[in-house]
């Protein structure tokens, strides 16, 4: 493969001085080994000379992980396995949408993993989950796994996949799935997690006191309800084209088929992936539409709840209203006015004032406005 377009080794420049040397592809590898039947034949192995062995052989795949490389250290990857100068693009910047694209026979897959984040009090919560990506690159007999993110580790996965060679053998679409699997398992923890959380913001709008109820909690678990949904909603078609159905393909017009993938029994396993997802969507979907009726019934709540203030507040004026305006009158220093001389003026007055008062409170709090 020709050199890329911004130079396969990419040496980094500190400031105006020289250029620095590149940082070796090595420091992001996290694993590297060469699988045969299923099982591992080498340990730390060379990606460069676990590449060469299995094109010389024709046997087995290679299995590459790595974390978070920098552009040239994937350059130097991109170089050995002859990837897309697009797709190594996509590789290194991290944040991508979760999508499904194929270059020349080679899939590359963007996932994005999910982790519930714990706390003691809705009150005290900032962020319900942490997402992370994992990008996976595989053609016909090699896997590139690339991660972002603290919570991605794959060590897991490809130790249960060497428990089980008889998968393992398949090659390449039995990683993919494994990998699928994984992370579709996570986002499904995390919709139950969630379910509580959920469950309990609705107690909260739908109780009968209004001291509890904090429609920022609201307004928070509706935002992390969005950032599911961009999550799990993009990967419907791509794991329903796996899985053997071509009733949706509009993402993948501009893709050719790599039927490596599509065969029978992996269309079988990446279905049961696909199930699951469908699963994550629909919990996604109706805490979405649950909170979405919520944000609605606590806005009218906090509605009524001030509605209710302002007529007990005007209440308290109007029975202020009326001591004030006999206040009023008597204090206006004429020398001539009813009653002004008169001995029992001022506890008349004083109990008529009384008077009006109480039937006013009366009438007020028939009414429920007190």
């Amino acid at each position: 493969m020709p050199s890329l377009p911004w130079g396969g080794n990419g040496g980094r420049r500190g400031g105006d001085g020289p250029i620095l040397p590149p940082i070796p592809a090595s420091r992001a590898i996290v694993d590297c080994g060469i699988y045969v039947d299923g099982r591992r034949v080498s340990a730390h192995v060379d990606y460069a000379s676990a590449h060469e062995i299995v094109r010389e052989t024709g046997e087995g795949f290679v299995w590459l992980g790595l974390h978070a490389p920098t552009q040239g250290q994937m350059n130097t990857v991109a170089e050995v396995f002859g990837l897309h100068p697009l797709l190594v693009e996509d590789v290194v910047h991290a944040h991508q949408r979760p999508k499904l694209e194929l270059y020349d026979g080679t899939l590359f897959m963007v996932l994005r993993t999910m982790k519930y984040i714990d706390h003691d009090s809705l009150d005290r919560a900032n962020d319900i989950v942490d997402t992370g990506e994992i990008m996976i690159v595989a053609g016909h007999d090699f896997v590139i796994t690339v991660r972002h993110g603290d919570h991605t580790g794959l060590a897991g996965v490809r130790a249960r996949l060497e428990t089980n060679p008889e998968r393992l053998a398949v090659g390449p679409p039995a990683v993919v799935h494994a990998i699928a699997d994984h992370i579709i398992d996570g986002y499904l923890a995390v919709v139950e997690e969630m379910q509580d959380d959920v469950d309990e913001v609705e107690e909260r709008v739908f109780s009968s006191s209004t001291k509890n109820l904090d429609i920022d909690v609201v307004y928070l678990f509706k935002r992390e309800i969005l950032e599911l949904r961009r999550v799990v909603m993009p990967l419907d078609e791509p794991l329903a084209w796996l899985s053997g159905d071509d009733q949706r393909p509009r993402a993948l017009l501009r893709v050719e088929r790599t039927e490596t993938f599509r065969q029978k029994e992996n269309r079988r396993h990446f279905r049961d992936v696909h199930d699951h997802l469908r699963t994550v969507i629909d919990a996604v979907t109706e805490y979405d539409e649950r909170l979405t009726s919520l944000l609605g019934a606590a806005a009218t709540k906090v509605g009524i709840q001030q509605n209710t203030d302002m007529r007990k507040i005007s209440s308290w004026a109007a029975l202020a209203a009326v001591p004030t305006m006999v206040a009023g009158f008597y204090g206006m220093n004429f020398d001539w006015m009813p009653e002004l001389h008169w001995h029992w003026s001022y506890p008349v007055l004083l109990l008529s004032v009384i008077s009006v008062c109480l039937l006013l409170w009366r009438t007020l709090h028939r009414n429920h406005w007190l």
